[in-house]
């Protein structure tokens, strides 16, 4: 392991600057960067933002972005390009030693090089590195299954499900043709349910361009463990979605578990059993490994243990909020409640979380954190959704245009929700994309085989990619 330069980068004779390391480039991260570039003097502090990806992802669009109803590249923002006044680096944050104040960093160039990971040194430090899916020891999930975290495995799914469209209008085999059109996703919170209600959408308008694929001919299945979907937009809210899907021939199973997915079939707690060649796992997720892998306090879920003015609690000189942090909700009847996880508190704590970090060195008092959730919004498909917003509940296109307008609100610059909205106006003008891309991931392949070398194995179709275990 080596100790990387970290220069304190201030003339003789002046203080130096603090080191503020920023970790994870998530909502918490990039807005907390964002907010002390803004606010912060150059000669105060010097700010460093460790991301796996140089990009952050808006994380609401990704359904729409598997549906084609936005293009990829306008659901990320570039860190750089944001954050043009802090040091961008692109790697893992392996372990955090906060006693001697350095963070365990490895990036590409360290495989590269072959010198194993090395130490970045800090003054303060912000503990952002979000969440991962939180998967279980089900036989097949590992091998056959894709996740619904990341824009890559959001591109991935509706390439396969095209895919999958094609193979099904192409074979000659009743029971290949039944296993293509059979699609089961596992959770009922929001990425489950908005990702199966995009997709499906999506796959019965392409239908129409199939000359022996009908919408009744694809299976839709979502699988969940409790006796609702949809907790958050609450419950009259989640049993019109219920409706709403089951009168889409979308088959839910409450109270139900996946116990198998091995050999291509899904085996449910009901004793039902679906050969699939697609099973999407959105079951939830857990803190990210790195906060096991530090000597800051954690609660009994793996969470970082906070104080309502976000820092950690009982250590000096931390940081945290966002899915990494057990934040306090002052606001909350009951004594002990926690904000939930989830971008309506992420992005508010980043502005609290910074403008604290700022009053803390220039010796300011801090401001507790505290927001009043006010609602939900949630897209079922085009011109379909719920929501409940201030007490007022909201069904079918009011909805879906309250999603639309609260989304594009909180996007990221000026210059991305620009880019969005001219893809949302012209998308309405035009049909929709159906086209799969799936070569994208294997762009070699045809130059291998012309080179003689023959094409490398692709992951089997069933898998169009494994759930990633890392911070996006």
């Amino acid at each position: 392991m080596v100790k990387a330069a970290n220069s304190r980068g201030s003339a003789p004779g002046t203080p130096p600057r603090t080191r503020i390391l920023v970790v994870g480039g998530g909502y918490v991260g990039m807005y907390t960067a964002l907010r002390l570039q803004r606010k912060l003097r150059a000669d105060e502090a010097e700010v460093t933002v460790i991301s796996p990806e140089p990009y952050m992802t808006y994380q609401p669009f990704l359904p729409e972005a598997a549906a084609g109803s936005i293009s990829p590249r306008h659901v990320v923002v570039p860190l750089r390009r944001v954050l043009d006044r802090c040091r961008i680096v692109v790697g893992e944050a392996r372990s955090i030693d906060h006693a001697k104040r350095t963070a365990t960093i490895t990036t590409l160039a360290t495989a590269e090089e072959g010198t194993g990971a090395f130490e970045i040194e800090y003054d303060e430090i912000v503990v952002a590195p979000g969440s991962v899916s939180r998967t279980l020891p089900i036989p097949g999930l590992a091998e056959y299954a894709i996740g619904f975290k990341t824009v890559e495995e959001a591109i991935g799914l509706r390439n396969h499900v095209i895919e999958q469209m094609d193979i099904a209008s192409s074979t000659r085999d009743p029971a290949i043709r039944d296993a293509a059109l059979t699609f089961v996703f596992v959770g009922g919170g929001y990425a489950g349910v908005e990702a199966l209600a995009e997709l499906e959408d999506m796959a019965r308008y392409a239908a129409r361009y199939y000359h022996n694929i009908k919408p009744e001919d694809m299976k839709w299945v979502l699988v969940e463990a409790s006796d609702r979907i949809l907790p958050e937009v609450g419950p009259e809210m989640g049993k019109y979605t219920i409706r709403e899907l089951r009168a889409r021939n979308i088959d839910l199973r409450l109270e139900t578990r996946l116990e198998s997915c091995a050999d291509r079939v899904a085996v449910l707690s009901d004793g039902a059993r679906f050969p699939t060649r697609t099973v999407v796992w959105t079951a939830g997720v857990k803190p990210h490994p790195v906060l096991a892998a530090s000597d800051l306090p954690r609660n009994e879920r793996g969470r970082l243990a906070c104080t309502a003015f976000l820092t950690v609690a009982g250590v000096e000189h931390a940081w945290s909020a966002g899915d990494a942090a057990a934040v306090p909700d002052i606001t909350a009847a009951a004594p002990g409640t926690e904000c939930a996880p989830n971008a309506q508190h992420a992005v508010r704590q980043a502005k609290v979380l910074a403008d604290n970090l700022i009053h803390a060195l220039r010796d300011e008092v801090l401001t507790e954190y505290a927001h009043k959730y006010v609602g939900s919004v949630a897209s079922l498909g085009l011109h379909k959704g719920v929501a409940h917003v201030y007490g007022r509940k909201l069904k079918g296109y009011p909805a879906w245009l309250m999603h639309r307008v609260y989304h594009l609100s909180r996007v990221p610059t000026f210059n991305r929700k620009m880019r969005v909205l001219a893809e949302w106006t012209l998308s309405g003008l035009f049909k929709r994309e159906i086209v799969s891309l799936g070569s994208l991931e294997h762009p070699r392949a045809e130059f291998e085989l012309a080179a003689g070398g023959g094409p490398k194995e692709p992951p089997p179709p069933s898998a169009p990619n494994p759930p990633k275990d890392s911070q996006r």
